[in-house]
């Protein structure tokens, strides 16, 4: 009697995940993915140390746009020569560096020499302006910063000269701010200036007794150590600098590789067009790469379509990671047709929500007929739930897969933070080798997000099935309270989005006197199309309750957005109450 009620027990709350589930084996909305693969010990550049024993001459990455290829042998080489020679600056074990730069070589030797030097490599945006690097670099105490002097009409040495005055005329290594009062170096990675290193001078420094210093070092890095830190866009207040441990990355990198079939076909070549600075990048990307063995494709240093389309014809790229804006973009492309994408077999869209009529065409029209929805946060470093490659239409178009190795899962009701029954909705919390360590120098903040048990709050409204499948519903912050009757944005940007003039739509919710907040639906359509609120209106009647149906409807060319691309649906809803008359103009700051 007491085993039957035992194996119940684990019956109702693990579900095994090598393959995906058929047996709906859960009986409310709690999930813990069991698996046959262990959890991995290693560091990261232990992780990229066995890939290149295993397979030397392999390439690693290629960076198409700047005709730069490089084997797992010659990656390892140099990132070796860069660890050694940040630690000939005096850069300690423990110390943070900031890396400023758009998708370049440079990028991932930093990556991994300062996890070789455990070194923690902050993260940087290379479209932020002197106020938000300022923030980032301040607030993780960096002591050293790389970028390109210039990228665009980004001009990074004009901008630290602005933040460190004076720095031309100190020695390199030795640069003194009060507004950035632990940084001591600026290392350029493309030109020569005063009181700054040249990315040349790092290589170069990285000598034979550095070099053992550096494989002396390697007995004190542990995999729980933090190595990556990552500054959430947030949509609203100051970035946040989310800490990760090579055990979270090294991991997550692991698992969702392992789930998207990388694990069993390492000749996979990806094509990644997205951000190095994002966690789908640096760990989607680069880490999958060192931990899988496969080789990373970037097309080009800052995200160009037509570029991606090359890339993948002429890199005969077999997989594809991108947002789902980089998606509708490419399909958009006025010569998609011409380009042959038929290696193109699987790929990721991740990021943020991902509508099923999108899904739907980047299978159809792009031929990715292995497309996976990963979902996650930068705190949960990032992925959690990944669908399989093998699921069927209706999961990879509606849900966001299953529960992750390792990963637990529970959907609560927020006011109570009772666990609700399945099908419900309710705010998806996680907890596992996967969640940060916390916001840097933040405690306040990390344990409003983490709670006492360990579970991270995501603010994710969400939905779980028995096999663990997960519907991302929207965020609890954007949920429309129409005269009492909540109502999720998601729900209505799914069917807007098959309209066939319609190219992109978001819905936020705005004041409305008498029944507290109505409904607006901001579309963009696809060029050339013209269209009318009562024509889109008429559209919705049947199809989603009344109280559902958008009252205003604005026709938009673009939304505001985060550094990262994530939509800002609190200034999306303040530009659309102006719009409409529902906001008074904020008055100037003098």
């Amino acid at each position: 009697f007491m085993s039957e009620n035992i194996s119940l027990l684990f019956s109702c709350s693990g579900i095994h995940v090598d393959s995906p589930p058929i047996i709906p084996t859960l009986t409310t909305s709690y999930a813990h993915g069991t698996s046959t693969s262990s959890l991995r010990n290693t560091t990261v550049g232990d992780s990229l140390l066995q890939t290149v024993e295993r397979w030397p001459d392999r390439e690693a990455v290629i960076f198409v746009g700047d005709g730069v290829r490089k084997t797992f042998a010659q990656l390892q080489q140099d990132v070796d020569q860069v660890a050694a020679g940040l630690l000939a600056l005096g850069l300690q074990k423990g110390d943070r560096l900031g890396m400023w730069a758009p998708n370049i070589y440079e990028w991932v030797l930093v990556q991994f020499a300062t996890a070789r030097a455990g070194i923690i490599m902050v993260t940087v945006n290379p479209a932020y302006q002197v106020q938000e690097v300022e923030h980032i670099l301040r607030a993780s105490g960096c002591k050293a910063v790389v970028c390109r002097a210039q990228f665009k009409t980004q001009n990074y040495s004009d901008m630290l000269r602005e933040l460190c005055p004076g720095i031309e005329l100190s020695s390199p290594g030795d640069t003194r701010s009060v507004r950035l009062p632990d940084l001591r170096s600026v290392i350029l990675l493309d030109s020569r200036q005063q009181g700054m290193f040249h990315f040349e001078d790092v290589m170069q420094a990285g000598s034979s007794t550095f070099m053992q210093l550096l494989q002396d070092l390697q007995k004190k890095i542990s995999f729980d150590d933090p190595i990556n830190i990552q500054f959430t866009s947030g949509t609203t207040g100051l970035p946040k600098g989310a800490t990760l441990s090579h055990h979270n990355i090294v991991n997550n990198a692991y698992f969702v590789g392992k789930r998207v079939g990388f694990s069993w076909n390492p000749l996979n070549r990806i094509c990644v067009p997205v951000p190095l600075y994002h966690c789908f990048g640096c760990v989607g990307g680069a880490l999958c790469m060192a931990v899988h063995g496969v080789t990373a494709v970037f097309p080009s240093a800052g995200y160009d379509g037509k570029a991606n389309l090359a890339a993948l014809e002429s890199e005969r790229c077999t997989f594809i990671y991108g947002t789902p804006t980089m998606y509708i973009d490419m399909i958009n492309q006025p010569d998609f047709a011409k380009y042959d994408l038929s290696s193109v077999q699987s790929g990721i869209i991740g990021g943020s929500p991902s509508p099923s009529e999108l899904v739907k065409k980047v299978i159809s029209e792009m031929g990715v007929k292995e497309l996976n929805i990963v979902y996650g946060t930068t705190e949960n470093s990032p992925g959690t739930f990944c669908q399989s490659p093998t699921d069927n239409m209706e999961r990879k178009s509606e849900t966001v897969g299953f529960v992750l190795d390792h990963v637990e899962a529970k959907v609560v009701d927020p006011t109570t933070g009772q666990v609700v029954p399945l099908g419900t909705t309710g705010e998806l919390q996680i907890r596992g080798y996967c969640v940060m360590l916390g916001y840097w120098g933040d405690e306040a903040k990390t344990r409003e997000t983490i709670t006492e048990s360990g579970w991270y709050k995501t603010g994710d409204l969400a939905t779980m099935d028995a096999f663990s499948y997960c519907r991302i519903v929207g965020r609890i912050k954007d949920m429309i309270i129409r005269g009492g009757e909540n109502i999720y944005p998601t729900e209505i940007e799914q069917l807007l989005q098959t309209h066939p003039k319609i190219k992109e739509v978001q819905v936020v919710g705005v004041q409305d006197t008498r029944l507290g907040e109505e409904v607006c639906a901001c579309i963009r359509l696809v060029d050339g199309e013209q269209c009318t609120a009562e024509e889109i209106k008429a559209f919705c009647k049947g199809q989603i309750s009344h109280f559902k149906i958008p009252r205003y409807f604005l026709f938009v060319t673009s939304y505001p957005m985060t550094g990262t691309g994530k939509i800002q649906k609190v200034k999306l809803r303040e530009e659309a109450e102006l719009r409409l008359g529902l906001r008074q103009p904020r008055e100037p700051e003098l």
